[in-house]
């Protein structure tokens, strides 16, 4: 898959495809499934570092969702085809990181949806913030033709 057009560089894309349990009253696809696409996303991109949920359940560690951002830019239907694009954007190493989505339509590339989520580590045991396991810190890693883009774009 090209990575042109994208709003970052070095995008990791998972395609999913509308199907009609996920058409609302309105003939569109719910708003409430794009958030299911994203958590699919992540755990896609999590799973191309070889590392599984079990991981995360066995270090008793995961990434809690504490700010999301939501731009809904156009609809999508029934069989469309959707390429969703997830970047690691900030990690502190510790607690913190930021995800950011974008979603494209396969066959004509047009962006249908942003979305921006900050994260923080938690302890599954009581849902408290604690320090990263050594695999969200190996995931949680911004590349650094994406921290190049962010430093330029934030200097102009």
């Amino acid at each position: 898959m090209s990575t042109d057009g994208w709003d970052y560089p070095e995008p990791f894309i998972h395609r999913v495809t509308a199907r009609a349990e996920h058409i609302d009253a309105f003939g569109h696809v719910n708003n409430s499934v794009y958030n299911t696409w994203l958590d699919e996303t992540a755990w896609a991109h999590w799973d191309s570092f070889g590392f599984d949920k079990q991981s995360c359940i066995l270090a008793r560690r995961g990434m809690a969702v504490i700010r999301a951002e939501t731009d809904y830019l156009a609809a999508s239907y029934n069989g469309d085809a959707l390429d969703v694009a997830v970047w690691i954007t900030a990690a502190d190493g510790r607690l913190r990181a930021e995800r950011r989505y974008q979603i494209r339509r396969a066959d004509t590339g047009k962006t249908i949806f942003r979305a921006y989520w900050k994260l923080v580590c938690i302890n599954l045991d009581n849902g408290r913030p604690a320090r990263m396991s050594p695999e969200l810190v190996a995931h949680y890693v911004v590349k650094d033709q994406v921290r190049a883009y962010l430093e330029d774009t934030a200097k102009a």
